[in-house]
């Protein structure tokens, strides 16, 4: 049986590289051909059109990861049913589960690969394809710059009307202190500017009201550089930012966001739990696609196929609209990440006890 299960597994792994080989090209065709006019209305450095591709391809391949492992599967499981191996391999006395076992192993190689590629590799490529993708393509702002609202700490919160990220300026600046529920003072400005040579805030037209019981004390100048407890860019943060972090680097980033009360904590929850299930659904979906495809049947491989596309497309959209759900209302990201694999677990399990008879 050690031989069946490195053939096994040298097809699964084989499979899974060749349909990964083969349809990155036809995406990147594709999008070059969506594309081309704005390269050349935009005259976009062939460099940086080359590096675009590159991350593109991590990109692509990490957003598909699901449909390429479940075609594969099918596809050499299918062809092995109509050799009449897996009737070979069964009527041998191997029960089912031992026939799964090298699938699950090979699942295992790929699961980690894209572990360690979702948590090091892929955020890096993500922070070049929507760099490339905001500065060349689409025309909205990257990050949410007007009518600011942010908690920068326990005690603090900051609002701005509008953000200039290119001038690191903001125009209607206010700061309000809090311990407890008592407000103990507030600054306000037209405008707050970060000096890059100083290392300073610099607020033109800045008041201070500051609240000591029953009296009140009133500040007002001209101008006044000072320090506080953010960073400039802390004012509209990059929405995808999140997408671009190692895990270390996004679970600190998660915890400053909480602290700051972020409105898109959520989501970046949703991508660190992602990190997570992505990998664990090549195991589900490796069981659901032997379990279909390991028999012959009427419509040969090309219902098999059928059936794979569909379903791994089902999953891309469950995948996809729990996404927005998050990113639009206070859906939890947990369930968001995780709810499309319990759903397919549960059909694997149908699956599986349907292909033992």
């Amino acid at each position: 049986m050690k031989l069946i299960d490195l053939y096994i597994i040298k097809r699964y792994i084989g499979t899974f590289t060749v349909m990964i080989l083969l349809f990155i090209p036809i995406g990147i065709m594709v999008d070059v051909a969506e594309k081309i006019d704005k390269f050349k209305e935009k005259e976009v450095p062939f460099g940086a059109i080359i590096d675009y591709y590159i991350d593109f391809t991590w990109y692509f391949a990490n957003l598909l990861f699901p449909i390429f492992l479940f075609l594969s599967v099918i596809w050499f499981t299918s062809k092995l049913a109509n050799n009449t191996e897996v009737i070979a391999i069964l009527s041998s006395g191997i029960s089912f589960f031992r026939y799964l076992r090298p699938f699950l192993l090979a699942a295992t190689f790929i699961a980690i690969f894209a572990f360690f590629a979702g948590m090091l590799i892929v955020p890096k490529s993500n922070l070049g394809f929507n760099d490339f993708r905001y500065k060349y393509i689409i025309k909205k702002e990257a990050r949410n710059t007007t009518k600011v609202f942010q908690q920068i700490n326990e005690n603090e919160f900051i609002y701005v009307n509008s953000y200039d990220p290119i001038r690191k300026r903001a125009t209607n600046f206010t700061l309000e202190h809090f311990e407890g529920n008592k407000l103990k003072f507030k600054i306000k400005s037209n405008r707050i500017r970060w000096i890059e040579d100083d290392s300073v805030f610099r607020l033109s037209n800045y008041s201070k009201r500051t609240f000591l019981g029953d009296s009140e004390h009133f500040e007002s100048i001209a101008r006044k550089d000072t320090l506080f407890d953010f960073e400039i860019e802390d004012l509209a943060p990059v929405n995808y930012i999140a997408e671009t972090l190692t895990f270390s680097e996004l679970n600190q980033f998660i915890e400053d966001e909480k602290e700051r009360g972020s409105m898109l904590t959520n989501s970046h929850l949703l991508v660190r739990h992602k990190r997570w299930s992505i990998p664990i659904s090549a195991f589900i979906l490796t069981i659901i696609a032997v379990a279909v495809s390991s028999f012959k049947r009427r419509g040969g491989m090309g219902v098999n196929l059928a059936f794979g596309i569909s379903l791994g497309f089902l999953f891309i959209f469950f995948d996809k609209i729990f996404g927005v759900l998050v990113s639009k209302s206070t859906f939890p990201p947990v369930v968001a990440a995780w709810l499309p694999l319990v759903l397919f677990g549960i059909l694997a399990f149908f699956l599986l006890r349907y292909a033992k008879r």
